[in-house]
């Protein structure tokens, strides 16, 4: 059998327990997200023990390991050479920064929270469309960007009492977020996917390095490289199931269940670690799920009327 027929399997099996279509693109969805929030986890319980610099290198090089045997495995080993595209290089400079921020964050709060601020991404990247790109956004995504902040504040809680700053580097991740999807749209659609990922997993690894100069290279055990080689083979489950889930799914449809990452989040905190949000952070989850929500439909309805418009000129 060939290499290209063996890379073909998992997915032909996939499809056979799934099917296709919108169903499986929700699927998809699902599971890709409970697997990015496994992946969380696992890294948060290796943390206690492992620098971050050092975990970080562990869990990519396993990923790049790995990304780089799909690549051969998919054919894609002709396009290895365009990784370093400049604007690839440019997304992979904020993914590190995100990644950084978001693991520095998750390392001293409590999953549910974190996830719940980076559940803001979609309102942000519609305020940064309007903003950067003069995308149209009308009076009432403008207010459910604005209320979805407010959301936001509510988890972080900014008072000088008890403040957790940790909370600032889990906004700031978002924003790094936003910019690297904003550079994604400027990439070649002729540069594969993998190769991206493959870039992004480098990057960040190189990235880690740097604090591992500072940090130095703790001596951990057996339990703590199970849980970051497991956690390496959750992320790269997480990623190409979301592709997965917008290749097959509407995506107005599939959208929607990105939040069911909190309810894993806020399963897992609870599980763990017994971590529950107050209540002011559980009205801002509310209030931040809610938010995003209603922009995705506005999205709906706005390309609803776009089609019909454009049928009608014909």
């Amino acid at each position: 059998m060939s290499p290209a027929r063996i890379a073909t399997l998992p997915g032909a099996y996939y499809a056979q327990i799934l099917g296709h279509g919108t169903s499986r693109g929700v699927a998809s969805m699902l599971i890709g997200m409970a697997a990015f929030v496994s992946n969380d986890a696992l890294i948060k319980l290796a943390s206690v023990t492992t620098p971050t610099g050092q975990l970080v290198t562990i869990r990519n090089l396993i990923a790049t390991a790995v990304i780089l045997s799909l690549i051969h495995l998919t054919g894609q080993a002709a396009h290895l050479r365009r990784s370093i595209n400049a604007v690839v290089l440019a997304r992979s400079g904020f993914d590190i920064l995100a990644t950084l921020l978001y693991l520095l964050a998750l390392f001293h709060m409590p999953i549910g929270n974190v996830t719940a601020i980076n559940m803001a991404t979609p309102l942000a990247m519609t305020a940064a469309a309007a903003v950067f790109l003069r995308a149209p956004v009308g009076w009432r995504r403008w207010t459910a960007v604005i209320v979805g902040f407010i959301g936001v504040m509510l988890i972080v809680q900014p008072r000088a009492e008890g403040f957790n700053a940790y909370a600032l580097l889990a906004v700031g991740s978002v924003i790094f977020i936003v910019a690297r999807d904003l550079t994604t749209r400027n990439i070649d659609q002729s540069i594969p996917s993998l190769v991206i990922t493959l870039t992004n997993a480098v990057m960040v690894m190189l990235g880690a390095l740097v604090m591992v100069a500072f940090e130095g290279w703790a001596d951990i055990g057996l339990r703590e490289y199970l849980l970051i080689v497991c956690a390496a083979f959750f992320l790269i489950a997480g990623y190409l199931l979301i592709v997965d889930a917008f290749r097959h799914g509407d995506l107005a449809t599939v959208s929607p269940f990105r939040y069911t990452a909190l309810i894993w989040a806020l399963l897992f905190g609870f599980l763990i670690w017994g971590d529950l949000p107050n209540l002011l952070a559980q009205v801002g989850i509310v209030i931040v799920v809610a938010s995003g929500l209603y922009v995705l439909h506005r999205e709906r309805v706005r390309a609803r009327d776009e089609a019909a418009k454009s049928v009608v000129s014909e």
